[in-house]
């Protein structure tokens, strides 16, 4: 695996914050290079059925969707994921290539890079959170790297039990 240098170009807040999700971002797809989309749909964790490399990929998009265009832009909530099947994201994940679902989201990536470009840090969510509560961008943009980064554990794992590839 390629390493990806997470060290920011400048280092105002906004370059750091911004450095550190695609940091974790491009982890995630690298995590995925070489993986068959036949390997990406295999759970290997016999307590986690969901578990798949194409389901985390899927997951990590429908995260990125979530805070960015329902909670910060305050629309309609249009994901895969409902009340009865809250992990839909993570199922329907192994009806499409692994290919299709990295490049659905380096090009959702591309896209919020351009709308957290557009807004400033402090600006605050039109959605609400628990307790009604309006978080701001930098919130965010900070509780994405987290999940990216914890999500990033889990390919991981998995790939390590694929074919024994480890790295970052």
């Amino acid at each position: 695996m390629t390493r990806i240098d997470d060290t920011p170009p400048a280092w105002d807040e906004r370059t750091q914050l911004t450095t550190f999700l695609d940091y974790a971002r491009e982890t995630a797809r690298a995590k995925c290079a070489g993986v068959s989309s036949e390997n990406a749909r295999k759970a290997l964790l016999p307590g986690s059925p969901l578990m798949t490399m194409s389901g985390v990929i899927n997951h990590l998009r429908w995260v990125e969707y979530y805070w960015f265009q329902v909670i910060f832009l305050g629309e309609e909530d249009r994901a895969p994921m409902t009340e009865e099947d809250p992990d839909r994201e993570m199922r329907i994940a192994v009806d499409f290539p692994l290919t299709q679902l990295l490049d659905e989201y380096a090009e959702q990536s591309a896209r919020y890079r351009e709308l957290v470009a557009g807004n400033d840090l402090d600006e605050r969510a039109e959605g609400t959170i628990r307790d009604g509560l309006h978080v701001d961008l930098r919130w965010i943009l900070l509780h994405l790297t987290e999940e990216t980064a914890r999500h990033n554990g889990h390919l991981d794992i998995l790939r390590e039990m694929l074919d024994g590839t480890t790295g970052w």
